[in-house]
């Protein structure tokens, strides 16, 4: 997303423009989830009332901080990976050795498009850990703010999960596709945590 707009980046995602898309979409989840827990800890550092967590919202915010530059720039890498597969697939096939190579160029194009999306898994996956880490100690009066972050890491796990599949799905070294489906389930396990998570804030708040 670099210098841009909320506005103008979704605009470009509305646009006939593959990309960006749903990888990029994926990675803006994965860093709004983690705006909300740096605005949480933000709001529960240096109350009185909370002191006892103040090392933990510190610390915190921190990885939070983190988590949001690291899912902004996985946002633009994604774009980047979508055009590299574009690119390998645009390759001529005239002859044998161009098919080759138009074949080595696609598997590794969709490798890099594969493992973008795992990485936002990856980050989406700490969001959440973030969010079960502060939901406890959070101001009271942010506390649905914790559930709404733990809602859009869960919503960026499940999309960067159809990211990684679609590119999988294409690849020829069952090894690989392998490992790629083992990270992903590792990462997915934090969806659990954060329907908990979401269900907790709820009978907090009363609803």
């Amino acid at each position: 997303m670099d210098d841009e707009t909320m506005a103008e980046f979704l605009a470009d995602l509305a646009s006939p423009a593959p990309a960006p898309g749903g990888g990029a979409a994926a990675a803006l989840q994965a860093a709004l989830g983690a705006a909300l827990v740096s605005m949480v800890c933000n709001l529960t550092i240096g109350k009185p009332r909370y002191a006892e967590h103040e090392a933990t919202m510190l610390s915190a915010r921190i990885e939070a901080d983190k988590a949001r530059a690291e899912a902004l720039a996985l946002a633009n890498a994604d774009a980047r990976a979508f055009a590299a597969v574009s690119d390998a697939y645009k390759l001529p096939k005239g002859t044998e050795d161009e098919r080759a190579e138009r074949s080595r160029a696609i598997q590794a194009a969709l490798g890099t498009a594969a493992e973008v999306p795992l990485h936002t898994a990856a980050v989406a996956a700490a969001v959440v850990g973030l969010c079960a880490t502060i939901v406890d100690g959070a101001n009271v009066n942010v506390l649905s703010d914790v559930g709404v972050a733990a809602a859009s890491a869960r919503a960026a796990l499940d999309s960067a999960a159809i990211n990684v599949r679609v590119n999988t799905a294409a690849m020829t070294d069952a090894g690989a596709r392998e490992r790629a489906a083992a990270a992903l389930a590792e990462h997915l396990t934090s969806v659990a945590t954060a329907d908990g998570i979401v269900r907790a804030v709820g009978e907090r708040i009363g609803s």
